[in-house]
């Protein structure tokens, strides 16, 4: 039986109260790294832009909705065939006649409507 023991090893009570100092330390040494390397970042980059080169207003003012009518822009039904070249960016196109349509009183019902529709 081996009565002499040293004890090399620290006790619990040390390292349970320094153990979290040095692990604090250490991570606000990290964050202190951190800020200054994203300090010596956004240094490098360019400034905010200037005033004169944001975009202004055309002279004519603000640029409004604009609506107009439009109708579709069907294929030929004379059997011919399109090539790619020849059809249309959009599948309408500016109606001829811009007046909007007028509604009857008692045409706008449809079937299942609930309304009593044209009669």
């Amino acid at each position: 039986m081996d009565s002499f023991r040293v004890d090399i090893a620290l006790p619990d009570e040390v390292v349970a109260g320094w153990a979290p100092f040095v692990v604090g330390m250490a991570v606000t040494a990290l964050l202190v790294v951190a800020v200054w390397w994203g300090m010596r970042v956004r240094a490098g980059e360019p400034g905010p832009p200037s005033p004169e080169s944001q975009p202004h207003l055309p002279a004519t003012g603000a640029v409004r909705e604009e609506s107009e009518m439009r109708e579709p822009d069907e294929m030929p039904h004379d059997g011919s065939v399109l090539t790619p070249h020849q059809l249309h960016a959009h599948g309408t196109r500016r109606a001829k006649l811009q007046k909007r349509p007028v509604w009857n009183t008692n045409s706008s019902g449809g079937f299942g409507s609930g309304s009593l529709g044209h009669h």
